[in-house]
C-alpha cells in the first residue's frame, strides 16, 4: 500500500537527516524516500523519486533553502514544510517561506539528539501528513485583488469578529485582517501555527493594516479598532463576557487536537455575543472549528467559511460544511463580508 506521505528530507547535516528520518518513520503512513544534502541533490531526487512532501532546511551549502523554495514554487510546485530555528531571524525567514509558498514551518529541536526528536515526532508526523494533503492550486485562486472600498464607510454596530485557522491559514488571515477598516469590530485571530512566528507576523500586519494589531493577552479589553492575534500553543483563547468583554487565555488540554482551539473560541463568541458574533473559519487540517461554528449558527450569529477552492488545507472547512454551514467567502471579499456596510450608511457617507 502506498504511504499517504512520501517524503524527501533536504538538510545539509547528516545527523539531522538521520534524526528526521527516524522521527518520521515512526508513523506507518509516512515513507521517507530519501535525503538530500543540498539543492543539487534535491533536484535529482525529486525527479527520480517523486515525493509528495519536502522537509527543507534554510541553511545549506550553495543555494540556500529560501532560494530553492522559490525555484520549486516557480518550476515544480510541491508541498514544502520549512524547518525553522527558534530565533527572531528564523521567524522572519519562516514568514518569508510562507509568502513564497511553503505550506508550513516546523521548529527544529535545539538539541540534535534522539531524545529531543522523540519528543517532537508525533507533531512532526502530523504536520507532514497534513502537508501531503495540500491543495496547491488554491494559492492561485486566492490571489484576486482585495475589495477595500466598502469598509471605508463602515460604522461599528456592536459586532465582534473571531477568525480561526490552522495549516495554510497565515495568508488568508493576513488578507482578512488587512481588509478590516480602522474602526473594525473587536477582533480575535486564533491560529494553530508555529508560535515562533507570532512577533514577526504581528509586526508585519501592523505595517499593512489600518486596524491596530496586538498579541493576545489575558484580560485584554475587546475594543473596536483592535485585532488580537493568539498563537501560543499553551493556551486556548476565549471571550469571557459581552459587552465590555475581555480575552481570557485558558490552560486546558487540546480540543480536537488543537490548542488554541477554534471550537472553544467560536463557542465562547456564540455564548457571549450571540447574534452579533461573526466567525470566519480558514484553512486547516482536522475538524477543529466545526462544532464552534455550529454553536454560533444556533445563536444566530454570522458563520463564514473561506471558500474551499482557495484553502490549502480545506479539512476544517469541510467539517463545518458537514454540519450544514455553507456560507463560503473568497479571500478577496473578506473585508466586505466581515464588515458589511448597509445601504443607508453607504448613502449617508
Amino acid at each position: 500500500m502506498t504511504a499517504a506521505a512520501r517524503v524527501l528530507i533536504v538538510d545539509d547535516s547528516i545527523t539531522m537527516r538521520a534524526l528526521f528520518t527516524s522521527a518520521l518513520e515512526k508513523d506507518k503512513n509516512i515513507e521517507v524516500l530519501g535525503a538530500a544534502r543540498d539543492a543539487i541533490e534535491a533536484r535529482e531526487l525529486i525527479a527520480e523519486l517523486r515525493p509528495n512532501v519536502l522537509t527543507l532546511d534554510v541553511e545549506m551549502p550553495g543555494m540556500n533553502g529560501i532560494d530553492f523554495l522559490a525555484e520549486l514554487m516557480a518550476e515544480r510546485p510541491i508541498p514544502v514544510v520549512m524547518l525553522s530555528t527558534l530565533t527572531q531571524k528564523g521567524a522572519d525567514i519562516s514568514l518569508r517561506a510562507i509568502e513564497l509558498g511553503a505550506v508550513d514551518c516546523f521548529p527544529k529541536p535545539q538539541k540534535a539528539t534522539a531524545e529531543e526528536f522523540a519528543k517532537i515526532s508525533g507533531k512532526l508526523c502530523k504536520t507532514v501528513l497534513t502537508a501531503a494533503r495540500t491543495n496547491l492550486e488554491a494559492r492561485s485562486k486566492a490571489k484576486d485583488a482585495v475589495d477595500l472600498s466598502a469598509s471605508f464607510n463602515y460604522r461599528w454596530n456592536g459586532q465582534v469578529i473571531a477568525i480561526a485557522g490552522g495549516m495554510g491559514s497565515i495568508d488568508p488571515a493576513t488578507v482578512a485582517v488587512t481588509s478590516l477598516p480602522t474602526n473594525c469590530p473587536p477582533t480575535i485571530v486564533s491560529l494553530a501555527i508555529d508560535e515562533a512566528l507570532t512577533a514577526s507576523l504581528v509586526a508585519n500586519l501592523n505595517k499593512d493594516c489600518r486596524a491596530q494589531i496586538k498579541i493576545a493577552e489575558d484580560g485584554a479589553l475587546l475594543e473596536p479598532g483592535i485585532v488580537h492575534v493568539a498563537v501560543d500553543p499553551r493556551y486556548h483563547v476565549v471571550i469571557d463576557s459581552w459587552p465590555n468583554g475581555r480575552i481570557r487565555l485558558v490552560e486546558r488540554d487540546p480540543v480536537n487536537g488543537a490548542r488554541p482551539s477554534a471550537d472553544l473560541l467560536m463557542a465562547s463568541l456564540a455564548k457571549t455575543v450571540g447574534a452579533k458574533g461573526v466567525g470566519l473559519l480558514l484553512s486547516g487540517g482536522g475538524e477543529d472549528g466545526a462544532a464552534g461554528m455550529g454553536a454560533l449558527r444556533a445563536a444566530e450569529g454570522t458563520c463564514l467559511l473561506q471558500s474551499p477552492d482557495t484553502a490549502l488545507i480545506p479539512e476544517m472547512i469541510g467539517a463545518a460544511v458537514a454540519k450544514g454551514i455553507m456560507n463560503f467567502v473568497a479571500p478577496a471579499d473578506f473585508g466586505t463580508r466581515l464588515c458589511p456596510v448597509d445601504e443607508a450608511t453607504q448613502n449617508a457617507a
